[in-house]
């Protein structure tokens, strides 16, 4: 069973291991060109006159009109990144094959451009990500939020990027009918859905705390749940960190860092449902045409998922230390 709480898929006699078996038969199709993401030549000129088109039209241009903090916070990509992006790549090539991997790690990217873009809108300094194989990626936060609203923003803003990048690869799987398309986009939502999950260090846990910091409890019982069923080392750390947050936030808080207004809260609430509500009905119509993959397929698929919330974990070992 799939962290999200979805159809299971675990198998009866594979191995249920980080990435599960080599699944080079996972990408029918994997030969298609992946380089179709044009890039704008002018997003605000183009932004203008999408809004002739009415109430979608506003909605790209919105979207267009954001790219460039998309664009600048790829300038943060340094010779580094892109050495470890490469590395992580050629480690993945082993378990799922070239052009899987390359898919994989530019999910893991966006998704943490996400959090990049939202501490740059912010004002908090940020170093370019690291990529390590087995674990993710990792973006050092130089400051701290000046309080729980802005933590919830950089928080959300990965899943929000992450989302955006996985409803990209459902639009062109139902386009082509790629099977490795509904691979890319199903491991896209469930990453990002799996990092909702309100229990600090995970993405979820940090926009909860803009809310109520009683669900951080929920998220508990949640990932409680959620180690039962897959037995993994990784949802345990993030019990052991969520544990360390839960004190912290309840017994040595920061003062004011939670006194944030009232329609701040109910913003935030709001934002995050309705991020988790588009990203489980993003997995929904993604997993559907994935039955025709093997069980070991199915759970090299979860198990890498898992890959992301391991960097959330070792982002919040750094905070503790600082």
């Amino acid at each position: 069973m799939d962290p999200t709480g979805s159809t299971p898929h675990r198998p009866s006699n594979d191995r249920w291991g980080p990435l599960g078996q080599p699944t080079p038969e996972l990408l029918p199709g994997a030969s298609e060109p992946h380089g179709q993401w044009g890039h704008p030549t002018s997003p605000r000129g183009r932004a203008t006159g999408l809004r002739r088109w009415g109430s979608i039209g506003l909605l790209l241009a919105f979207v267009f009109g954001k790219l460039k903090w998309v664009l600048a916070a790829l300038k943060f990509l340094k010779f580094g990144s892109l050495i470890t992006m490469v590395l992580s790549v050629a480690v993945y090539a082993q378990y799922f094959g070239w052009p899987f991997s390359v898919g994989f790690v530019l999910l893991i990217l966006l998704h943490e451009l996400g959090h990049l873009v939202a501490m740059r809108q912010q004002g908090i300094p940020a170093g370019a990500p690291v990529f390590i194989p087995f674990v993710g990626a990792v973006i050092a936060m130089k400051g701290r939020p000046r309080d729980a609203y802005v933590e919830a923003i950089v928080g959300i803003g990965g899943p929000v990027l992450g989302g955006l990048a996985a409803g990209l690869c459902l639009v062109v799987a139902y386009a082509t009918g790629s099977l490795f398309f509904y691979a890319l986009a199903a491991t896209g939502f469930l990453i990002n859905l799996f990092n909702m999950i309100p229990i600090s260090p995970l993405d979820g846990g940090r926009v909860a705390g803009a809310v109520s910091r009683q669900f951080w409890f929920v998220g508990y019982l949640i990932g409680i749940g959620v180690f039962l069923i897959t037995m993994s080392p990784i949802v345990a750390l993030i019990l052991i960190v969520g544990l360390v947050t839960i004190y912290r936030g309840w017994k040595r808080p920061t003062p004011g860092y939670y006194a944030i207004p009232q329609w701040k809260r109910v913003s935030v609430g709001a934002g995050y449902f309705g991020v988790l509500a588009i990203l489980a009905l993003g997995m929904w119509l993604s997993e559907g045409p994935l039955g025709q993959l093997s069980s070991g397929q199915l759970s090299a698929l979860v198990s890498g998922a898992l890959l992301l919330p391991a960097s959330e974990v070792l982002s919040g070992l750094r905070q503790y230390r600082s």
